[in-house]
């Protein structure tokens, strides 16, 4: 049997113990599509874990990620953990973390909130739940669990 190995990187981010099944959507949230990649990425999915069963890793040569993305990863796979790699060694390691109230990531599922009504109001939730999350629009109530398809 052929086994592959996944290279170390340089320098950039590991973003470790992702939900098993949101590999691309990390992707997505990190703004990485096939058009625009410059640096090698390297997607796992469906890995052991011992500690989940099953986790997705996603590997990002040449970059650092801002704290909306960190606050979006968590959002969608609240146990992940990001590592920054400089020179082939982790030099920062962090567990993501909800905060208590979310503001201008995610969208509001409800049509005639008025987040959504071309008012200049900026989409802020509450956080009713971590694991799994879930959220509660503070102008209308709608509670939110689909974050995923949410995320601005």
């Amino acid at each position: 049997m052929k086994e592959f190995k996944v290279v170390p990187i340089r320098n950039g981010t590991v973003i470790d113990h992702i939900e098993c099944g949101m590999a691309l959507k990390v992707l997505r949230i990190i703004g990485v599509s096939g058009t625009n990649v410059q640096s090698p990425v390297s997607v796992l999915m469906h890995v052991p874990s011992s500690k989940t069963g099953f986790k997705d890793v996603v590997k990002v040569e040449d970059r650092e990620l801002d704290t909306k993305e960190v606050d979006k990863i968590a959002l969608i796979s609240p146990r992940a953990t990001i590592n920054i790699i400089r020179d082939f060694n982790v030099a920062e390691k962090m567990k993501v973390s909800l905060p208590d109230v979310v503001k201008g990531i995610v969208r509001c599922g409800n049509p005639s909130c008025i987040t959504n009504l071309r008012e200049p109001v900026e989409p802020e939730f509450t956080v009713e739940s971590r694991n799994p999350p879930v959220l509660r629009c503070i102008y209308c109530d709608r509670i939110l669990e689909d974050i995923a398809e949410h995320l601005q």
